[in-house]
C-alpha cells in the first residue's frame, strides 16, 4: 500500500484526494494545510473550481493532519508527497520532500523558471526517488487518443498540428499576472499545450511568437514551433476581454493517413460549442472514435493512476517525467522571449 501525504487542500488538492480514493493500492494517509485550518477539520465547503465537484464536509477520520509541511515530511509512514500548492512553492517543497526520502508528484507547472525545474530534476536523481509532474492534459480522452495513435503509428507519420487554448480574463485569480507567483497565461494555461507538443513532436530548434504583453507576462500570443526537418506546428493561447467565452481548447493534428479534429468552447448562458474528436481519413471516411466518459475527473484518474504505477514499479511515467515538464517550461520561457524581442528565438 502506497501512503500519500497531500500538501495544500485547495481545489486541486481536493481533486487529488477524491481521485486517490478510486485507485487500488494507494491511501491518503496525511494532509497538510497551513492557511485554512477549517479544512484540516474536514470543512471543504468553500473550495470551488471550474469543473468537477464542489467542496463539502469531508470525513477525514484516520488521516493525519499537519499544519506545517516539514512536520508532514518527517512522517515515516508516507511514501509519496503530493504537492498541490501555488507554483512559486513547487521547487523548494519538492526538493525538501525528495531530500526527506519521499517520492513526489507535483502539480503543473513544475516551476516558474527552468533553473528551478532543473534543480528539482537533479534532486530526484540524487535522491533516487521519482518525480512526477501533474501535466494531466494527455490523459483527457481526446488528447490521449491522439497520443496513443501517434505512439502506435496507426495513421502513419506525425506531420504537424495546430493547438489553441483561450480563456476570458480570470478576474477571480489575484496573482494570475504575477511572474513570480503564477506566471500568467503562458505558465498557467499554455503550459498544457507546450507539454503536449513536446510529448508528441519532440523539442523544436526555435520558436517564433507574436503577441501582447500585460506587465511582465505575455497576455495573448501565437507561436510557430520550428523543427528540423520542418513541421507545421502552431499554437495560440491567452486571455480575451469577453467574459462570455470563459474557456476554449482544441486542435487539428495531421498524420500521413488522417487528420484529427477537436474543438470545445464554453459559452455563457447558451449551449457550449463542441466538435467531438473526429478522424478524417485519407480514404474519405469521417469517424468519431468512442472515447468513454467526458468527465474531466477521469483524466485525473488516469494521471494519478500512472503516478501510483510508477511508484509501484520504480519506472517513471513517460508522460509525467520531470525532464519533460522542465522542457515545457523552457518552451514557455523562449516564447515569452520571442514576443519581447520580436524575432525567432533558439531553444
Amino acid at each position: 500500500m502506497i501512503r500519500v501525504g497531500i500538501a495544500g487542500i485547495g481545489f486541486m488538492g481536493m481533486v487529488h484526494y477524491l481521485t486517490y480514493r478510486k485507485i487500488r493500492g494507494v491511501k491518503v494517509a496525511a494532509i497538510c494545510e497551513k492557511n485554512f485550518p477549517e479544512r484540516l477539520a474536514g470543512d471543504w465547503r468553500a473550495i470551488k473550481g471550474n469543473f468537477g465537484p464542489q467542496g463539502q464536509k469531508m470525513d477525514l477520520s484516520g488521516i493525519t493532519k499537519y499544519a506545517e509541511f516539514d512536520a508532514m515530511l518527517a512522517d515515516p509512514n508516507l511514501d509519496l508527497i503530493d504537492i498541490c500548492l501555488p507554483p512559486a512553492a513547487h521547487a523548494a517543497m519538492t526538493i525538501a520532500a525528495l531530500k526527506a526520502g519521499k517520492h513526489v508528484v507535483c502539480e503543473k507547472p513544475i516551476a516558474l523558471k527552468p533553473s528551478d525545474a532543473t534543480r528539482m530534476v537533479d534532486a530526484a536523481r540524487r535522491a533516487g526517488k521519482l518525480l512526477s509532474i501533474g501535466q494531466v492534459l494527455s490523459f483527457f480522452p481526446q488528447y490521449q487518443y491522439a497520443y496513443e495513435v501517434a505512439q502506435s503509428g496507426k495513421f502513419g507519420r506525425l506531420l504537424g498540428g495546430q493547438f489553441k487554448r483561450m480563456i476570458s480574463d480570470p478576474l477571480w485569480m489575484r496573482d494570475f499576472y504575477d511572474p513570480e507567483k503564477c506566471g500568467g497565461p503562458m505558465l498557467d494555461l499554455h503550459i498544457h499545450d507546450a507539454h503536449f507538443i513536446r510529448l508528441m513532436f519532440g523539442m523544436p530548434k526555435a520558436v517564433q511568437s507574436v503577441g501582447t504583453m500585460r506587465g511582465q507576462v505575455v497576455e495573448r500570443f501565437s507561436t510557430q514551433f520550428l523543427f528540423d526537418p520542418p513541421r507545421m506546428v502552431t499554437a495560440v493561447c491567452g486571455v480575451i476581454g469577453q467574459q462570455g467565452r470563459p474557456f476554449t481548447q482544441g486542435f487539428e493534428i495531421y498524420f500521413e493517413k488522417a487528420t484529427l479534429l477537436f474543438d470545445y468552447a464554453a459559452l455563457a448562458k447558451v449551449d457550449d460549442a463542441v466538435t467531438p474528436l473526429t478522424v478524417l481519413s485519407d480514404d474519405g471516411k469521417v469517424t468519431r472514435p468512442k472515447l468513454g466518459s467526458a468527465d474531466p475527473m477521469e483524466g485525473f484518474l488516469g494521471e494519478l493512476g500512472d503516478v501510483v504505477r510508477a511508484v509501484q514499479t520504480g519506472k517513471p511515467s513517460p508522460r509525467l517525467d520531470g525532464q519533460l515538464a522542465r522542457d515545457a517550461v523552457v518552451l514557455c520561457q523562449k516564447q515569452t522571449e520571442s514576443v519581447v524581442r520580436g524575432r525567432a528565438v533558439k531553444v
